[in-house]
């Protein structure tokens, strides 16, 4: 018996999403690697930490897909973008990456309304809210940079800002406090 309650269209985009969730994660290490080296300690954490959530993300559509009853597939993930140039770049980076997921997301908010599966439906709504605040902390990070001086600032102002960033809380968990059955 047939027991997948996802349509093939349906199943398919939620499995692209599971990888634009882990292409994300994948931009944002590299945007902190790239942090890292150039001496901003406290920006490289929050980007390591923000990699992280975006691959809890990944997992949270391979589950949902899973417990659907399909088989999500693992594709070839592209590259991360090159380094940016500077933090302005790296921060607008961020910013248009949760601007394109989102359109993602809405894509997949529309293709359940349309075939009319509500249990997806409801599964993308936590989703669409987690995107207004993947957007508000993207945009906060770019209203930071420009207070502190933009591409401008002195070394003082990005000394605290780095610091400001470094005391950020810390909701998600580090990669080596993950496990199988708290990814």
């Amino acid at each position: 018996m047939n027991t997948n309650r996802l349509s093939p269209t349906l199943e398919k985009a939620l499995s692209d999403q599971m990888n634009k969730e882990i292409h994300a994660s994948h931009t944002f290490l590299s945007y902190g690697i790239w942090a890292d080296d150039k001496g901003y300690s406290g920006i490289a954490n929050f980007l390591y930490r923000h990699s992280q959530e975006e691959r809890n993300h990944s997992i949270k559509f391979m589950e949902y897909v899973l417990n659907r009853g399909g088989k999500p597939k693992v594709d070839a993930i592209p590259a991360p973008p090159a380094d940016p140039e500077n933090l302005t770049a790296c921060f607008d980076g961020v910013f248009q990456h949760e601007v394109d997921n989102t359109t993602s997301i809405y894509a997949l908010v529309d293709l359940a309304l349309q075939e009319k599966d509500w249990a997806t439906w409801n599964f993308m709504q936590w989703f669409v809210q987690e995107q207004i605040e993947e957007e508000t902390l993207a945009s906060s990070l770019i209203d930071k940079l420009k207070i502190a001086g933009g591409d401008r600032a002195t070394d003082e102002s990005l000394f605290t800002l780095d610091n400001a960033m470094a005391s950020a809380p810390n909701d998600v968990p580090l990669a080596q406090e993950a496990t199988g059955a708290n990814p």
